[in-house]
């Protein structure tokens, strides 16, 4: 019996979700291209550390945090559907978004996604960017260490956010509703 030839892109996403990674290394498919990345350093952790502490005693909103949890987000193109992992995703703790969820979970009801600049940088600030606003996440806070840097990036359409601040660390950025406080980078530095 003949079999109907799979699409580059279905070889492309089966592949990648059969990957079995060295423990700690973390797999993600963005804009079809397989990227592997080793564990975090403890500075990185330690930015993540700083946000997820302010989010959880700050925010109007009870959040509820989820650290390299795989979200499922549109594709762009002929790619496969990206398969991202933020170093941080907040969610309206009232939505219990992560229970019950697969490892590759829809990134519905999504409010905030926190990435830490590390080996690949390029991607956190461009392709990562676009994959999450695609996903129609409202908000990606990216901790850019290269640049001493924090930008936020709102208000997503299409391929991109139409909104962004970047502040240099040090400098306190609003995170708005369901959050609705400012996020200190004093530490950051």
């Amino acid at each position: 019996m003949a079999h109907e030839p799979l699409a580059q892109a279905e070889v492309l996403l089966e592949g990648f979700l059969a990957l079995d990674t060295p423990e700690g290394f973390r797999a993600e498919l963005i804009e079809g291209e397989i990227v592997v990345t080793p564990p975090p350093d403890g500075d990185h952790e330690d930015y993540i550390g700083l946000v997820v502490n302010q989010v959880i005693r700050r925010s109007k909103t009870d959040m509820q945090f989820s650290g390299n949890k795989g979200l499922q987000l549109k594709s762009g193109g002929a790619c496969p559907k990206n398969h991202a992992i933020p170093d941080g995703t907040f969610a309206p703790m009232g939505l219990r978004l992560f229970r019950g969820a697969e490892p590759w979970m829809p990134c519905d009801g999504v409010a905030l996604v926190v990435e830490v600049t590390s080996t690949k940088p390029q991607s956190d600030r461009e392709a990562k960017r676009r994959c999450y606003a695609r996903g129609g996440i409202p908000l990606y806070l990216l901790i850019d260490r290269e640049g001493s840097s924090v930008t936020l990036f709102r208000d997503p359409e299409g391929d991109d956010y139409r909104e962004h601040c970047t502040l240099p660390f040090g400098k306190a950025v609003a995170l708005p509703a369901p959050f609705d406080f400012e996020l200190e980078t004093v530490e950051f530095d």
